[in-house]
């Protein structure tokens, strides 16, 4: 095996991982939106409930209370995840871009093994006579 082959298996294997993390980080942001809904939804209810919807008021629900905080942390999470998701699509980007270098240098290095075609039909004629 050419050191070649393993460097175009090693840019394969980088954008693989990649991809692995973006599609990772996508799933993670949409369950913890998913999660964010279902605390809304029991916020409300809970304060339907109780006729109290102010969180202020000493007659609040502790549990809309504390579901609200968990909503948050919910929220910030999801701003953190989105970033990181931003920037494992640059190093993807980056990842795949290696890749087609590595691909189009492969592809030049067996083409040196053989001779070059002529660019048109004017080197064509010029090589014949």
């Amino acid at each position: 095996m050419k050191p070649r082959d393993n460097m175009i298996r090693l840019k394969q294997f980088q954008v693989t991982e990649k991809h692995r993390q973006v599609m990772q980080l996508e799933t993670m942001i949409s369950e913890f939106e998913r999660m964010a809904g279902e605390l809304d939804l029991q916020i409300q209810n809970e304060e339907k409930k109780s006729g109290v919807t102010d969180v202020e008021n000493f007659a609040y629900p502790t549990f809309a209370k504390a579901a609200r905080v968990r909503r948050d942390n919910l929220f910030n999470s999801i701003k953190d995840l989105k970033t990181q998701k931003e920037s494992a699509e640059e190093l993807l980007l980056e990842a795949e871009a290696e890749l087609q270098k590595a691909e189009k240098l492969e592809v030049r290095e067996a083409r040196g093994t053989v001779e070059p075609e002529p660019q048109n039909k004017y080197d064509r004629h010029a090589m014949i006579g």
